[in-house]
């Protein structure tokens, strides 16, 4: 149906139902062409270039030896801009990782932070099932950032609203099809695919994507079926199935980042067995600490029902990410202070500030790090990637310890 046939319905003639399925078709029709309008001519999105301070930062490689290999035609060759500075590609960042990596074979590690023989593949879990706890925002921060500092980064978006997808330029109704969800992977029918058909490159090198929709929530009306009929011909049980797809692809990345869905059902547990790492993401708001508490309650219920089942849970890690914090809110900063004291370094020392500036970023659905220079005031974009970059930097710490690197 064309949206003015859809616009031309007599509301008094329509139920409820068709109302709302109208809505949606309506609603979807414009945010495709929106998005069209945001990223021409193909409607995807692309990545802004680095000048050399930034890709001297990001990669360790000084400003004079990248001034140099340019001028000697060594290595990837940057594009000149109109003031006669240089532009990377992150394509071209990760080719110098590789260029110095291979001419400094005692600092290799230092240029190219893949992981190494031994350090087994990190899966952080996102989780939290208020609203407005930034769940979405601080995987995507999360991805981007790893990925700029050159690792290789698989994203899974679990949350049927697939507001993660929606970040990196995929409108889920219009851009995946049946059964290209992480669905396909955990499936109990001969439909099921292997995790590495449903893995899509984006337009962020070195950071691929499992896109979701309304069919991840398959896996959650599939699942009691099989456990009421004790199915026994399907394979790993319900929890363990993530983590079995997971491992077909264990050697080609260094971390994976699960956008959990905003509940605690099957899909969830199954996200909490397969992450090494745990970050349960929190607004300090008096109403969201208390949804956190229940979140928190459920959760130890639940994960009862994995250890029964004889499975161990047992993390890497897990820290409470403070988001959305205003450092001058005096009702945050007690909040804040109480989380320290009840739970100590569990809590991540950096916070996620409040920010117009990643406000402004998630209207365009970017992240912090895709804002160039000029569309936001300068030290209001400053500070807010130094913020992110603490948070980040922080995590990747994390990351480091358990794999010994610390």
């Amino acid at each position: 149906m064309a949206t003015e046939d859809l616009i031309s319905v007599n509301p008094d003639e329509e139920d409820s139902v068709d109302k709302i399925l109208r809505h949606a078709e309506m609603l979807s029709n414009q945010l495709q062409n929106l998005r069209e309008r945001m990223y021409p001519p193909q409607a995807q999105k692309s990545l802004r270039r680095f000048m050399t301070p930034e890709v001297a930062k990001l990669t360790s490689i000084s400003e004079s030896s990248l001034r140099t290999l340019s001028i000697e035609g060594k290595g990837p060759t940057p594009e000149r801009l109109e003031n006669n500075h240089r532009a990377y590609t992150l394509e071209q960042i990760n080719e110098l990782r590789q260029y110095f990596a291979q001419k400094n074979p005692n600092d290799a590690l230092t240029f190219l932070p893949h992981r190494r023989e031994g350090e087994h593949l990190q899966v952080l879990a996102i989780a939290n099932f208020k609203g407005g706890s930034a769940k979405t925002t601080s995987s995507v921060h999360l991805a981007h950032y790893l990925a700029l500092q050159g690792y290789r980064v698989l994203a899974i978006d679990l949350d049927p609203q697939a507001s993660m997808s929606a970040m990196f330029g995929t409108q889920p109704e219009f851009d995946v099809a049946s059964n290209e969800t992480i669905y396909a992977a955990l499936r109990y029918d001969d439909q099921q695919r292997p995790i590495r058909d449903v893995i899509r490159k984006t337009y962020f090198p070195g950071l691929d994507l499992i896109p979701g929709n309304i069919e991840v929530m398959e896996f959650e009306y599939d699942t009691p079926r099989v456990l009421a009929l004790n199915e026994q011909n399907h394979g790993s049980i319900f929890f363990e199935r993530l983590d079995q797809a997971l491992k077909q692809v264990d050697n080609d990345y260094d971390v994976v980042i699960l956008d959990t869905p905003p509940s605690l059902g099957y899909l969830t547990l199954a996200s909490l067995y397969a992450s090494t790492g745990l970050l349960v993401t929190v607004h300090p708001a008096m109403m969201d600490v208390a949804s956190m508490n229940q979140f928190l309650l459920m959760m130890g219920d639940l994960v009862g029902v994995i250890r029964n089942a004889g499975a161990t849970m047992q993390k890497d890690f897990m820290r409470y990410l403070v988001t959305r914090h205003d450092p001058n809110d005096q009702a945050q900063a007690q909040i804040v202070g109480l989380l320290r004291h009840l739970f100590a370094t569990d809590v991540l020392l950096p916070t996620a500030l409040e920010s117009t500036a990643v406000e402004a970023a998630g209207l365009g659905k970017r992240s912090i790090y895709e804002v160039e220079a000029g569309e936001v005031q300068r030290n209001t974009l400053k500070r807010a990637r130094e913020a992110m970059d603490l948070v980040n930097g922080a995590i990747l710490d994390l990351i480091h310890e358990a794999w010994g690197r610390k």
